[in-house]
């Protein structure tokens, strides 16, 4: 075959790092789609350049990169702020494949090796990207630590000396039977086997909810599996296969293979596999489930519904969560934000007006000390992150419609106070031309227009009343909307159809090109708390929630007639905050084409 010489490039984080990449043009005519290598920890992506020529697949690009803190990318060795930063960057890497390269995501092929394939899978999760596949070898979803109560301590000692490093046990012999590859680990200078300990814990914490919300994940997966590895457990890998969501998958797993699966000895049977994997995706229509129904069926559905059913009157469960509930009761007499909750609901405007503002309050200082609690409380910490996002991709959306020359008018559907648009609005460099703020809520309408009026916006906002599931009414807004906004409503109500109503109002009433912040809630660790001890808005019932996977909400957003083009979600995977451009009558045909091949029902 014909030798690929590596072409070495760069490209920017969203935080300013720089990241080295390889990659590889197509040696046939024209590029059949690009595989894109993500390296496992600890090495960088010169260990997986042997990959392009034995993986034997001419017509397609490869593109590998240096993770953050990793070979030759920029970072301190072995670090990243967090897990969660190092799945982002994944999400740059690819954009930047698909806007310099120009591979469209049904064209790329993501093949992730240990930590690489936690990164993959994560982001497969996390973003729903619609990429054509996914071959994961050997993911490290929980590496053997052979120190007793190894993480404990770890974490132990994270909470009192902050972050530190610990280097890799892990020999050469214990990754592969290859000599060749033991000797060029043992002498390759950029391999790094110090880890920092916020990444090592993070990356268990990630692997646990990802394995456990496996059915999330909707892209063709393979997954390569080391029968003699030294390294990570096996169990986790097989969990994770088991609960995968993807309508075509495989896993197949070598026997006495050791860790390094795609450079083992005899890894001639794994890239086999893989390579036929690929080719047959590429040979088939882009396949994905529908999940337009998902409210009515589905792994969320009947989560939901299990939520719902009573508990056993004489149940250790019910005995415990109504003692929970007691000690809310109790707590809302002298914690402020607790006591919102009950008169408001814990979903209510008013109650997340409190949650933004942070400020604990009470009675007594046990009362203060509580309420610093319930505030601090992973779901609040969520929302507030997600508070942050949606100024930030507003701000984006703000900047998209200026460059093009429209008026920047917004229109957020049910914004509760309204102050994450108002303070997003402040930070702006300029003005947009109009605000308008809709609730269903009189509470939520006087106490938004009097923060209008505080922030003295009064000569471009506007707060009136208003139903965000009426299609007609979103639609007749006047004057038309150039960004609408949505952000903690679709979460609250486990309907689609009430989601594609509002939608639907929304995509008539914002012309093309105009854009639509969204949010979504794809997990949550909270959920039976929430469900057995804290109320709704709604006639004080309890707060029930069924999520909705990133695929499903991206999908009810697609089928509206809207295209994402950014995303950002929160270090404990909670909360998303997603851009969508409303597309052209034409992009929208083609579009939905394709998607007639490509959704399955």
């Amino acid at each position: 075959m014909k030798h690929r010489p590596a072409e070495e490039k760069t490209f920017a984080t969203h935080d300013g790092q720089t990241l080295f990449y390889r990659s590889w043009p197509s040696i046939s005519d024209e590029a059949r789609g690009a595989v894109v290598l993500l390296h496992r920890g600890h090495e960088h992506s010169g260990r997986l350049a042997h990959l392009v020529h034995e993986l034997n697949l001419p017509e397609f690009a490869f593109f590998a990169w240096d993770a953050r803190g990793h070979g030759r990318s920029s970072g301190e060795r072995g670090f990243s702020p967090s897990v969660g930063t190092s799945v982002r960057d994944v999400q740059t890497f690819i954009d930047h494949v698909r806007t310099v390269h120009g591979f469209s995501a049904e064209d790329i092929v993501v093949v992730g090796q240990s930590v690489g394939a936690v990164l993959a899978a994560a982001w497969a999760h996390d973003y729903a990207p619609n990429i054509r596949a996914l071959v994961l070898a050997s993911p490290a979803f929980q590496v053997k630590l052979y120190v007793p109560l190894a993480r404990p301590v770890m974490r132990l000692a994270q909470a009192l000396a902050g972050n530190f490093f610990v280097n890799s046990y892990v020999n050469a012999r214990l990754l592969t039977h290859d000599p060749a590859r033991i000797a060029s680990f043992e002498s390759d200078p950029l391999i790094s086997r110090a880890i920092s300990s916020n990444m090592l814990l993070g990356l268990h914490d990630l692997s646990k909810r990802i394995v456990e919300d496996a059915s999330a994940i909707t892209i063709p997966t393979q997954l390569l599996i080391s029968g003699s590895d030294w390294v990570v457990r096996e169990g986790p890998q097989h969990r994770f296969y088991e609960r995968l969501g993807a309508t075509v998958k495989e896993r197949h797993v070598f026997e006495g293979f050791y860790h390094d699966i795609l450079g083992e000895k005899d890894r001639k049977q794994a890239l086999d596999k893989a390579r036929a994997f690929i080719q047959k995706r590429f040979r088939k229509p882009l396949q994905r489930p529908s999940l337009l129904d998902a409210d009515k069926q589905g792994f969320t559905c009947r989560e939901a519904a299990e939520l719902a059913r009573p508990l056993s009157a004489l149940s250790l469960r019910r005995l415990y969560w109504s003692a929970t509930r007691l000690g809310m009761k109790i707590g809302g007499w002298i914690s402020r934000g607790i006591r919102i909750g009950h008169k408001t609901g814990f979903d209510s405007g008013s109650t997340l007006d409190y949650v933004y503002r942070n400020e604990p309050q009470g009675l007594t200082p046990l009362g203060r000390a509580i309420d610093k609690g319930y505030l601090n409380s992973v779901g609040w910490k969520g929302i507030r992150q997600r508070k942050v996002h949606v100024e930030e991709l507003l701000g984006s959306a703000v900047d998209r419609v200026r460059g093009s020359g429209a008026p920047v008018r917004i229109l957020d559907i049910a914004a509760g106070h309204g102050r994450y648009v108002l303070e997003a609005m402040e930070k702006c460099d300029s003005r947009p031309d109009s605000i308008l703020l809709r609730d269903y809520s009189d509470l939520n309408v006087n106490a938004g227009s009097r923060l209008i009026e505080k922030k003295g916006l009064s000569d471009i906002a506007t707060f009136v009343k208003g139903d965000a599931f009426d299609p007609d009414s979103l639609a007749g807004v006047a004057p038309r909307p150039t960004v609408g906004v949505v952000s903690g409503l679709y979460e609250l109500f486990a309907d689609n159809a009430l989601v594609r109503a509002s939608l639907e109002g929304l995509a008539r009433a914002i012309p093309d090109h105009g854009y639509l912040v969204y949010t979504g809630q794809p997990w949550h660790p909270q959920l039976e708390l929430i469900a057995r001890t804290l109320t709704s808005h709604r006639q004080g019932r309890p707060w029930i929630m069924r999520r909705r996977t990133q695929a499903e909400m991206d999908q009810l957003v697609a089928a509206a007639g809207f295209e994402k083009v950014d995303q950002r979600i929160d270090e404990w995977g909670i909360f998303t905050v997603s851009l969508a451009r409303k597309t052209t009558r034409q992009a929208r045909s083609d579009r939905d084409h394709r998607s007639h091949a490509a959704i399955v029902v």
